[in-house]
């Protein structure tokens, strides 16, 4: 009768069990961390959809209370169908923010491009004057910018938040950081076959730009979509409120705001925002990754 014989395990080294307990240690702790941080994080959104289900009165009640009795399911009703439905401010904001995403998203990635790829005088000079000017203040501009759209007649009009936003500084760096890091063999490449600046721009080098432009989206909706100061300044018809001043219209004539309708108001606002982010996120992460890399 013969023996099988099972190999011996060798022998694991103390230190390196050890380490390894540490490290998942580590990883357990910093996890747990992490979790309450963004339990911390959540306290104020959970409390303001708690609080748009509330009566008024109970909306500030201490203690505080959690599960609302009764649920006021109406103050969403009321918010969307009233005399002040949200439904005429988030039109007007998704005209906003749709013609802002195309008309910023094409004036930067040229820009970009340009600046990326292109070689002509005073191209470091320019683009560094064009930088210094993210350093002014947009609170100084607000101003300026009402009296201009007075004059050319397009005060009180969307038009007034769409046209400022186009040239952004923020975005046009982002796109020439882009475009300098890409190979310029592909577009010396394209101009022997014979193509176009335009060309080489459309159908060589854009493409590769798809995250950037994704998570560029989601900025410029998440900052057009919150905007308060500019249609503050530009707006004064409340037939082109967008949703930031429309929020305000939930307040009565002494002054008092109605808490639970401002609160079903402004978790119906976050609802866009976050389903915008959830469908690019990743792109959006991916285009991080690629600019932490660059």
């Amino acid at each position: 009768m013969t023996a099988t014989l099972t190999p011996e395990r060798p022998a694991v080294h103390p230190e390196l069990v050890r380490r390894r307990r540490r490290q998942r240690l580590g990883y357990f702790s910093g996890g747990a961390v992490l979790w309450v941080v963004a339990l911390v994080f959540m306290v104020p959104f959970l409390w303001m959809i708690s609080s748009s289900l509330k009566r008024d009165i109970d909306v500030f009640s201490i203690p505080v209370q959690w599960i609302p009795n009764p649920v006021e399911w109406g103050n969403y009703l009321t918010v969307w169908t009233g005399p002040k439905s949200m439904a005429r401010y988030f039109l007007n904001s998704g005209f906003v923010v749709v013609l802002r995403i195309i008309g910023e998203l094409f004036v930067v990635s040229l820009a970009g491009y340009a600046f990326g790829q292109l070689r002509f005088k005073g191209q470091n000079v320019l683009f560094l004057v064009f930088l210094a000017t993210s350093m002014v203040p947009g609170q100084l501009l607000l101003v300026p910018r009402f009296m201009f759209f007075r004059q050319i007649g397009l005060y009180d009009t969307l038009w007034a938040l769409i046209l400022p936003s186009l040239a952004s500084v923020f975005g046009t760096f982002l796109m020439r950081q882009h475009f300098a890091s890409a190979p310029r063999e592909l577009g010396e490449a394209a101009r022997l076959d014979g193509a176009s600046e335009w060309r080489i721009f459309w159908s060589v080098y854009l493409p590769m730009a798809r995250p950037i432009l994704a998570a560029l989206a989601i900025l410029i909706f998440d900052a057009s979509w919150n905007d308060f100061e500019g249609p503050l300044i530009m707006i004064s018809s409340e037939s082109k409120y967008t949703v930031p001043l429309g929020l305000t219209r939930f307040m009565a004539e002494d002054g008092t705001v109605s808490a639970g309708l401002a609160m079903a108001g402004s978790v119906s606002s976050l609802v866009p925002v976050i389903v915008i982010f959830f469908i690019f996120q990743r792109h959006f992460l991916q285009s991080m990754a690629r600019v932490g890399l660059r």
